[in-house]
């Protein structure tokens, strides 16, 4: 192992790439750090104390590595980068003119990432002007507490706060994107790795102190179990033969090829996850605007991630937006589409709507296994600590997801280029 590893330092260019990636995480870590001004530092300290148990909190926490409950400069993190890419990526179904840009290839590209990029700021702007209210002790729902985190607060003030808190997700999208081009791996997905496996210690250490040292073996070798089944289910794919029939190109005849169309059990990643969630923050989100006091006592009691009516609810909506935007990404009918201008088609079945109907049969069954197993992975750590009353750090199963799938995923990138210089790779 320490032989391969040292392979990416004799390559040159590759040395460089994880260099400056690891700059980069280096310099987000520095911003994620810096409190926006105007905030209390000893007020900050009493709010991460709440900040594992309250669930929503916890839950955006886990996604900006902290910097969160810090109300940093990049507070906000990669989430309105996140949720502006899906937004754009579902909204390409429907509306005409995003699809014909998406079916433009690289020009259209390009208009998809400028519109994607107006898009978060306008959410950002947004996101944080709500977080500037709730943090002032107005938002007990997603925080846990009234704790007011700006006591000099004004108006003048606030604004500020909103510019740099949106100023700073810009810069954090501009380093997701250096990433991409002159780093390894892909930008965005490096960051929320660097922010997740940042908490592990922390959340372990959490778990540790409030359950003892049995709960903590328990749902240390569940963890340990459920890595492995996300390595085996994150390789797992359905390779569907297409063949292309035989092309006379001028006077040269060129023969068929045979290839393969690759459905991955896994297909949707941790999308339906942050999907689910954030389904189930809408109720948190009413209950500070319906003055009833039954729903308020309902969300206070049953919207908890160590509630069984929560985790119950999670494990379906994650079900549901599995096959939903896996439907959205691998459209049946497009692919076929696109194999029957190719000149191809899947051995044994017709061209046109047969391979359409073949291909939503084979997507069926293979969403179904990767919609339960992204299903189980998200609540069984989360059912272990409901059972156990242990409060802190929920949302291990997450952790675990996009840490083993950003990981695999870069080292494949790492390996492909140690093998393009003769060099042997990490991954078997």
């Amino acid at each position: 192992m320490l032989s391969r590893l040292g392979n990416i330092f004799r390559v040159p260019d590759l040395r460089n790439k994880v260099l400056f990636t690891l700059t980069i995480i280096a310099l987000y870590q520095v911003g994620a750090n810096v409190p926006v001004p105007g905030v209390s530092w000893a007020r900050l300290q009493q709010l991460q104390s709440h900040a594992g148990s309250a669930g929503v909190l916890g839950f955006l926490n886990l996604f900006s590595g902290g910097a969160l409950v810090r109300l940093a400069v990049f507070g906000l993190g990669v989430m309105p980068y996140i949720t502006s890419s899906i937004i754009i990526q579902l909204l390409s179904t429907v509306i005409p003119k995003l699809e014909e840009w998406r079916d433009q290839g690289a020009v259209g590209q390009k208009k998809v990432t400028q519109t994607t990029r107006y898009l978060t700021v306008a959410l950002a702007l947004m996101q944080s002007t709500g977080l500037i209210y709730a943090f002032h002790g107005h938002d007990s729902a997603l925080l846990g507490t009234n704790i007011d985190l700006i006591p000099k607060f004004s108006v003048p003030l606030a604004i500020f706060m909103v510019l740099i808190l949106t100023a700073g997700t810009a810069f954090v999208m501009w380093l997701a994107e250096l990433i991409t081009q002159r780093g390894i791996g892909q930008g965005m997905s490096i960051l929320i790795f660097a922010n997740v496996v940042a908490a592990i210690p922390g959340g372990g250490k959490a778990i540790y102190q409030e359950g003892g040292k049995l709960k903590f073996g328990v749902i240390l070798l569940v963890s340990l179990a459920l890595l492995v089944a996300i390595v085996f289910f994150d390789q797992g794919q359905r390779r569907i033969p297409v063949t292309f029939a035989k092309r006379v190109v001028g006077r040269k005849m060129y023969a068929g090829q045979s290839t393969y169309i690759p459905l991955k059990v896994n297909q949707a990643g941790v999308i339906p996850i942050i999907f689910a969630s954030s389904v189930l923050y809408i109720p948190v989100l009413l209950s500070n605007i319906i003055p009833l006091a039954s729903f308020q006592n309902f969300v206070k009691t049953h919207i908890s991630p160590t509630s069984y009516f929560y985790i119950g609810a999670y494990f379906l909506l994650i079900l549901a937006f599995t096959f939903f935007y896996v439907y959205v990404a691998f459209d049946p009918h497009q692919q076929a589409d696109i194999v029957r201008k190719q000149g191809g088609f899947i051995p044994g079945i017709r061209p046109g709507p047969p391979t359409e109907r073949y291909l939503a049969h084979i997507l069926n069954r293979v969403t179904v296994v990767g919609a339960l197993f992204l299903g189980v992975v998200a609540v069984v750590p989360s059912l272990l600590m409901a059972f156990w009353n242990i409060n802190q750090f929920p949302f291990y199963g997450t952790t675990l997801l996009i840490s083993v799938g950003v990981a695999l995923e870069t080292m494949r990138q790492i390996d492909s280029q140690l093998m393009m210089r003769n060099y042997e790779g990490f991954l078997k």
